[in-house]
């Protein structure tokens, strides 16, 4: 493996999400061929983003096959039931969609060592898609604003003016648009939100958070249960992990004067253009997304989402073990492994680089 001090470790796998079709899927040859030399053993119990879900299929499926003494559970209850949980202790890790707050960064994290914090590591990105199912539509077009309008309720129909001015060549029905958003705290809300607060900032008024901010539409609990809603419902439309989306329609985002396509490259491209959030400690890696861009080469509705880790383990053992995980998770292999079976854009080689050397520094 080319970062890290990649683990000899097996998962047998606790997953909510078909845990029995990840366990029987074979480790690829590059996973496989980075064993490392010294075998680990123990659990490690995760919880958080349910974006991840399908990357953790991958990973534990490959680490299972490869390596036998390591059981690694991971629950996808969402970003925000995901960091509750690691700061309580229940968890030994997180996996976030959105970075910790300030609030939550001032306080006392279980797991971790006495004095000691945990610091935000980005190992999956990924666009969010903006998923539809109406009919007789298979083509979408919707600029910001419009796509505010309709998750906050100011737009209703399908075939309101707005929608028509972005869509001439489409024939729009008169359905009435059921806007499905998440009902639990979700990183995957919060980025959606980010994205529209910036470039819609006259429409969707209410700051970023993991909850959905309006009394509008329909909540379902976690991405599935959004796109179970959006694929079973009638004019519908929501927001998931793009490697949900599966067969549904996904709309096309206005960036400067060009509607563009979700793609890996272009969801890594405004990752890589982004910097870092200013005043966080040197070995915390939270990234401040550049929403605004016009560069019809990026797609701004995109989430990073975090492995959050303590910097010292109040056990070392579990540490360890902790830090062999992600280190696989963040590296070459790992990337390429999240990028075959979920769509993830790969970290760049430069942020796998940074990533591993805060993880050299864990304890």
């Amino acid at each position: 493996m080319r970062y890290g001090r990649p683990a000899v470790i097996a998962i047998a796998v606790a997953l909510v999400l078909s845990s029995c079709a990840s366990n029987e899927g074979g480790a690829s040859t590059s996973t496989a061929g980075a064993a490392a030399e010294t075998a680990v053993a123990g659990t490690i119990n995760v919880a958080g983003a349910s974006s991840q879900g399908s990357a953790q299929e991958a990973w534990i499926s490959a680490f299972q096959t490869a390596n036998p003494d390591v059981t690694i559970n991971y629950d996808p209850s969402g970003s925000g039931a995901g960091r509750e949980t690691f700061i309580a202790g229940g968890t030994d890790f997180a996996g976030s969609d959105s970075y910790l707050s300030d609030e939550e960064l001032a306080g006392t994290f279980a797991a971790c060592a006495p004095d000691t914090l945990a610091v935000d590591l980005p190992v999956y990105i990924s666009p969010i898609a903006v998923i539809f199912n109406v009919e007789g539509v298979t083509d979408l077009n919707l600029d910001a604003d419009t796509l505010a309008k309709i998750f906050t309720g100011a737009i209703t129909t399908w075939n309101d003016p707005a929608i028509a001015a972005l869509n001439e060549d489409a024939t729009l029905p008169a359905t009435a648009i059921t806007a499905v958003h998440r009902s639990d705290d979700s990183g995957t809300t919060k980025n959606f939100a980010d994205y529209l607060f910036q470039a819609a900032p006259d429409v969707w008024t209410e700051k970023p958070a993991d909850p959905f901010p309006y009394q509008t539409g329909e909540g379902a609990q976690g991405t599935s249960g959004v796109v179970d809603a959006v694929t079973n419902g009638t004019g519908t439309i929501g927001y998931a992990d793009a490697s949900r989306a599966g067969d549904l329609g996904v709309a096309k985002i206005k960036v400067g004067e060009e509607f563009v396509e979700y793609t890996a490259e272009a969801a890594a491209a405004v990752v890589d253009g982004s910097p870092l959030v200013e005043g966080r400690a040197d070995n915390d890696l939270a990234i401040k997304l550049d929403r605004l861009t016009t560069d019809a080469t990026h797609y701004p509705l995109v989430l990073v989402s975090y492995a959050l880790v303590c910097t010292e383990y109040a056990d070392a053992e579990q540490g360890t073990l902790v830090k062999e995980y992600v280190s696989y998770m963040a590296s070459e292999a790992g990337q390429e492994e999240a990028a075959a079976s979920a769509g993830a854009a790969p970290l760049s080689a430069d942020l796998q680089a940074k990533v591993a050397a805060v993880l050299e520094t864990v304890k």
